[in-house]
């Protein structure tokens, strides 16, 4: 029999520049509650330490087998979705779920790839780059008087989240005949995308960061797979060459 839960499995949760050890020991224990393993740490102020294990009380798995990376970018190169977590409002909306959405939405989408659920740190959340880099947004409603939560708080809310979201009645995958696009493949492509459009003179040296975020919105919304970005990246490499010649 499947395991209901196996898709827990593949949904990562990732630390931005967490300043205080015991937090970390925290988060690793709530997922550990509800049945995840994979948490990445990026650029922790302090880790390995006593504290984070004394937090960790039985997750010591957890974070014996976590991994610290240098960069955003490096603890998200093999995922197929990836969702903020944050209260922030955005000149450019972004699509933004409820803790309840996110659980469902991450849990199907495990089923064709591998999700993050990304954190930043305890007084000041993502940046914009670092929410550029999110397909989507991810908001626990609480009280609007006093709406900060703690680290491993809301961690503990998003995976409990995920793990109600694993029935045994939910359809199975997005149906892509192909891979899921990864994210290192995505920022591979609107790389592309920029420089293509520079070569062609369409971007506005004055509105670039706007368009471009606009752009990450439209294609994160259309969730491409591998091969659709190959085609995508073909058309820009032809569109290119055309303006050179």
């Amino acid at each position: 029999m499947q395991d209901q839960f196996a898709p827990l499995g593949s949904i990562r949760v990732v630390l931005v520049a967490t300043s205080h050890p015991g937090n970390i020991g925290a988060v690793a224990r709530a997922m550990k509650n509800m049945g995840l393993s994979d948490l990445v740490l990026v650029n922790p102020s302090q880790f390995p330490s006593y504290e984070a294990s004394a937090r960790a009380s039985g997750a010591a798995d957890i974070l014996d087998q976590a991994n610290v990376v240098s960069s955003l970018a490096e603890a998200l190169h093999d995922c197929h979705q990836v969702i903020g977590a944050s209260a922030r409002l955005r000149k450019v909306s972004w699509p933004q779920l409820s803790a309840r959405d996110v659980g469902e939405h991450s849990v199907k989408a495990a089923q064709d790839g591998r999700v993050a659920l990304v954190f930043g740190r305890e007084d000041s959340g993502l940046t914009n780059e670092e929410l550029d880099q999110c397909h989507i947004l991810g908001h626990i409603a609480s009280n609007p008087d006093y709406s900060s939560l703690n680290l491993a708080a809301a961690v503990q809310v998003f995976t409990y989240e995920c793990r109600m979201a694993c029935k045994p009645s939910m359809p199975g995958g997005l149906g892509y005949r192909f891979d899921a696009a990864t994210h290192a493949q995505m920022e591979g492509f609107y790389a592309h995308l920029e420089q293509a459009l520079a070569v062609i003179e369409y971007l506005d040296p004055d509105k670039h960061e706007r368009f471009m975020r606009r752009m990450r919105r439209l294609f994160n919304r259309a969730q491409l797979d591998a091969k659709e970005v190959t085609i995508l990246r073909g058309v820009l490499a032809a569109a290119t060459k055309k303006a050179q010649n």
